[in-house]
């Protein structure tokens, strides 16, 4: 099975022959993001599917704050076309958990974990974490774990 670059590249060259100028703009800017992903730290290397799953998470959270920052600044086309990408951008990430699924989840890591009180969330998000990558944002799986322990 192809990795997750390589359909990211495979999908920028068929949106170049299509001329889909949105498309190939933001698969671009996310073959970027993973360049630059690859390079910082102490040595460059390939990120794996999950390193990349954590890219685009990120830039769906920046492209879906900038949405937002534009329609209350009443600039509508810019906001749309923020959407547009993360539109895009969702497209390579894992299908998002259900409230049911990520209650399912917490309830699953409070019992591995052992855990009894707020104090306790540490522990909770260490075994929930691996469990929920790329499928729900961390403010979310937080709020649901501090829920539960309260």
């Amino acid at each position: 099975m192809a990795s997750l670059k390589d359909r990211i590249k495979s999908d920028l060259t068929d949106a170049m022959r299509a001329r889909d100028d949105v498309r190939k703009g933001t698969l671009r800017m996310v073959l970027s993001a993973i360049g630059t992903a690859e390079v910082a730290g102490q040595s460059a290397k390939e990120l794996s599917d999950d390193e990349i799953t954590a890219v685009l998470t990120r830039e769906l959270k920046r492209r879906r704050e900038a949405a937002e920052a534009f329609r209350s600044g009443g600039r509508a086309d810019s906001a749309d076309q923020e959407e547009a990408e993360a539109a895009i951008i969702a497209e390579y990430l894992p299908t998002p958990l259900s409230d049911a699924e990520l209650a399912d989840l917490v309830d699953q890591a409070v019992a591995e974990a052992g855990a009894e009180s707020p104090r306790d969330m540490g522990k909770v998000m260490k075994v929930l974490q691996p469990k929920v990558a790329g499928r729900a944002e961390g403010r979310v799986v937080a709020d649901a774990v501090k829920a539960r322990l309260s």
